[in-house]
């Protein structure tokens, strides 16, 4: 247990971090079992760490970080450790990448039971059906999720601001407002073009190549959060990596699924699978026609944000998909986007028509007035017209 305790205050000291995340607020943090999802690489370890930091410091022992990857918890189960992490004093167990643990659930599902005076918070993965999957823990726990920066959060951290984020409805209601009220602060697109090449990912903070470092992290992605959480067998790996390939490289579009079938010889069923594993995996999103759903045919697939789009396929980049790929990302969180019929527009949360577009070529475009125009390449906005960085301010 000292060796924990150790390397627990180690790791709270030398924690930084740079942006205070507004999910840090959205938590209750009086519930007794809390789970926070998230893609790799988003930044759930420093998160945790953060957490430990700002409510108990270095050295308070009622609080203890461990991560599963230790190699200790080969012979030992999770509620075995809390027992004797209770005996110590302790109160609150932080757990990290918990799905590495056999029978996780049934081991929490047991501290819950047996220690009412503790409080589990756990990271995992976030292809994981916490609730669904995993039965014992319907009722005692809630689930966040951590995304990647929002374009807020990269400029608070590059220009040294405290701006803070916006409801959709408020950008779509008072977005000349707003705008007013930040470009005396910042000149957002000085920042917008970085951002969108490596913004959402911490880690473009840490001395190496983004790029390589984002290619690990999506081979892990495949590897670890696909292949080992929904138990699928190694050998199909190379199918669902090439399928993810042939994704970013068609760009944002409806998939041909009987090629995608063909290209990595296996079924349409499977093609569908993957596509959706590789969704819950935070690596594409699903666009669907409004009504309609897994398992049925998407009516566009694209990366999950854009910063995929310059690590695995960087010489064919087009601004109009970055644009588009960027909506859905920051929209992706809290609102419901689906794709609107032939006309090149969403629809958002059921009944917002929108469309992406360049306002240095928008004399082209005949505007509806019963739809928002995101538009990119100006920084600021009129009625319908809304200068689509404004987006990441949603969180």
């Amino acid at each position: 247990m000292e060796a924990f305790y150790r390397t627990h205050a180690y790791l709270v000291e030398h924690t930084n971090a740079p942006v205070r995340r507004v999910l840090m607020d959205e938590i209750d943090w009086n519930d007794r079992m809390i789970g926070i999802k998230g893609s790799r690489g988003v930044g759930k370890t420093t998160f945790l760490l953060q957490y430990a930091k700002e409510q108990f410091g270095v050295n308070d022992r009622q609080c203890l970080y461990i991560n599963m990857n230790n190699f200790y918890f080969e012979g030992r189960g999770i509620a075995d450790f809390a027992g004797d992490f209770v005996r110590h004093g302790g109160k609150v167990l932080l757990i990290d990448q918990v799905f590495k643990q056999p029978n996780w659930s049934s081991e929490l599902r047991k501290c819950y039971d047996s220690y009412p005076n503790l409080k589990i918070v756990f990271t995992g993965s976030s292809v994981m059906r916490l609730k669904d999957e995993n039965p014992e823990l319907n009722g005692i726990v809630k689930s966040y999720n951590l995304r990647g920066f929002s374009f807020r959060e990269f400029i608070n951290l590059k220009a040294g601001t405290t701006l803070k984020p916006y409801t959709l409805d408020e950008i779509l209601n008072d977005h000349e407002r707003l705008v007013k009220q930040i470009l005396p602060r910042v000149s957002p697109l000085r920042y917008f073009q970085d951002y969108l090449h490596h913004g959402y990912y911490p880690f473009f903070l840490e001395q190496r190549n983004f790029s390589e470092n984002l290619l690990k992290t999506m081979n892990m992605m495949t590897e670890v959060d696909i292949l080992l959480i929904k138990q699928i067998e190694l050998k199909y790996l190379t199918k669902i990596k090439k399928l993810f390939y042939l994704l970013a490289v068609n760009g944002p579009g409806a998939p041909n699924v009987s090629s995608l079938a063909d290209a990595i010889e296996t079924s349409r069923a499977t093609v569908m699978n993957y596509i959706k594993n590789l969704a819950d995996a935070r690596l594409i999103n699903i666009i669907y026609p409004v009504g309609q759903d897994f398992p049925k045919k998407p009516s566009k697939v694209m990366m999950h944000n854009s910063n995929l789009m310059y690590a695995i396929y960087p010489i064919h980049v087009e601004q109009q998909d970055v644009m588009e790929t960027f909506f859905v990302n920051a929209l992706w969180k809290d609102h419901q986007v689906n794709q609107g019929g032939k006309e090149p527009f969403y629809i958002v949360d059921g009944d917002k028509k929108f469309r992406i577009c360049d306002a240095t070529g928008d004399q082209k475009i005949r505007y509806q007035p019963d739809a928002y125009y995101m538009r990119y390449n100006t920084e600021v906005g009129k009625d319908n017209r809304i200068p689509l960085w404004l987006l990441g301010f949603l969180y």
